[in-house]
C-alpha cells in the first residue's frame, strides 16, 4: 500500500496533505466531540486566497494561532519559496529557503491528535516542524519562539492568518485580538463566522479596532463548510498596527464551488477579488452589483455586508409599469384558462 501512497505524496509537496486525508476520513467518520471542538479544517483554495489578501512574500513571518493540520502556513511557505525565484544565485536561494522553513512560519495547536496532522504536513514537506507548538495558544504561548537557537526571542510576526474555533469566546475573535496586540504592524486575515462582525465577537472586535484597521469583509458562500457545517462564514482583512478611522469597510463575494471547479470564471473571480481588496473598485468587473464602499463605527458591531447594503424601498414609475403589466397578464391567462374549460379543452 505505501508503494502505491508514496509517490502521491511526493507529487503534493505544495499541498496540505494530511488535512486532505482529515476532510476524506471524516466524511466517514464521526470525530470525537466534533461540535465541541470545532473540527472543520478550511478548503485549500480559501486558504490560498486568505494568503494572496495577506500579501505574502519570502521576507514575512506567519503565525496561526489555531493551526489545525497546518495549511496556511504550507500555503505561505508556498507563497514564500515561489517569491524566492527572483533570487539568483543558487545558494542564496536555498539558504533563503532553509530559512523560511525554519524560523519565519509558526503555529500553535491545542488538540494533540490534530497537532499530529500539522506534524506530518510538515515533516512531508520537508520543513521539519521547528515552530509548530502543542499548546493553548491562549493560555501558555507568549509570543516567542520555543525551539532552536531563537528560543526565547520574540516571534517578529506580520501576518496573522486564522480560521478559529468558533466556540471560543467572541466567536473565536479572542485569538485575533490576542495575535494582533502581539504584532507591531502587517496584514490579518480571519474566517471567522459572519455574525461575530456584527456584535457576537465583542469585546473584542470593538477592542481589536483600537489599534488595528478593518480593510474588508468578505461574505462568504453559505455551503462554504458543507458537509461539516451550517455557519455563514466570512473574511475579515485587517492593516495591523494602524488604529482604525476613515476606510472602506465591505466588499462581498460572490457564491463559488465547493470544489473551485472553473465554473463561470471562478479563478479571475477570484483574482479579482484580492485585488479588490489590495488595489480598490478599479479592478471592478464580476462583483460591480456586490461590491460596496462605506464607514464603520468603533464599537466593532457593524462588519456584515448586510448592514452596509443600502436597498432603496422607493417605487419608481418603472416599477408602477412592471407591477401592471404582470397584473394584467395574470388576470389574461386566468380568462383564457376559464374559457378553455368552458369549451371541453385541456
Amino acid at each position: 500500500m505505501l508503494d502505491n501512497i508514496l509517490p502521491l505524496v511526493k507529487k503534493l509537496k505544495t499541498a496540505d496533505i494530511a488535512g486532505r486525508l482529515f476532510n476524506s476520513i471524516t466524511k466517514w467518520l464521526e470525530v470525537l466531540d466534533n461540535e465541541k471542538n470545532d473540527v472543520v479544517l478550511t478548503p485549500r483554495y480559501v486558504v490560498d486566497l486568505m494568503v494572496a489578501l495577506a500579501r505574502v512574500n519570502k521576507d514575512f513571518f506567519v503565525w496561526d494561532y489555531a493551526t489545525g493540520s497546518g495549511a496556511f502556513l504550507i500555503s505561505s511557505m508556498n507563497a514564500m519559496i515561489k517569491d524566492c525565484e527572483n533570487i539568483k544565485s543558487p545558494k542564496e536561494k536555498e539558504e533563503k529557503i532553509a530559512h523560511i522553513k525554519a524560523y519565519q512560519l509558526l503555529g500553535i495547536e491545542k488538540r494533540t491528535d490534530i497537532y499530529l496532522l500539522g506534524i506530518l504536513n510538515m515533516i512531508l514537506l520537508d520543513d521539519g516542524s521547528a515552530n509548530l507548538l502543542h499548546k493553548d495558544s491562549l493560555k501558555e504561548f507568549e509570543g516567542n519562539y520555543e525551539q532552536g537557537d531563537k528560543k526565547g526571542k520574540s516571534f517578529p510576526a506580520n501576518v496573522f492568518l486564522l480560521n478559529p474555533p468558533y466556540s471560543a469566546e467572541g466567536k473565536g475573535f479572542i485569538f485575533v485580538d490576542r495575535a494582533l496586540k502581539r504584532m507591531q504592524k502587517g496584514r490579518a486575515v480571519v474566517i471567522i463566522q459572519e455574525n461575530a462582525g456584527s456584535g457576537n465577537g465583542l469585546p473584542y472586535t470593538k477592542n481589536i479596532l483600537e489599534h488595528s484597521s478593518l480593510l474588508a469583509s468578505i461574505k462568504m458562500p453559505n455551503d462554504l463548510f458543507v458537509g461539516k457545517s451550517s455557519v455563514q462564514t466570512a473574511i475579515y482583512v485587517f492593516e495591523v498596527g494602524v488604529k482604525h478611522g476613515y476606510i472602506r469597510a465591505a466588499r462581498k463575494k460572490s457564491k463559488a464551488s465547493v470544489n473551485l471547479k472553473d465554473t463561470n470564471n471562478a479563478k479571475a473571480r477570484y483574482e479579482e477579488l484580492v485585488n479588490i481588496v489590495l488595489y480598490g473598485s478599479k479592478y471592478l468587473n464580476y462583483y460591480k452589483d456586490f461590491y460596496i464602499e462605506d464607514c464603520i463605527n468603533l464599537e466593532g458591531k457593524d462588519w456584515t455586508c448586510s448592514q452596509h447594503r443600502k436597498i432603496d424601498t422607493k417605487p419608481t414609475l418603472e416599477d408602477f409599469k412592471k407591477s401592471v403589466s404582470e397584473y394584467l397578464a395574470w388576470e389574461v391567462s386566468n380568462i383564457l384558462k376559464q374559457e378553455g374549460f368552458t369549451q371541453g379543452k385541456f
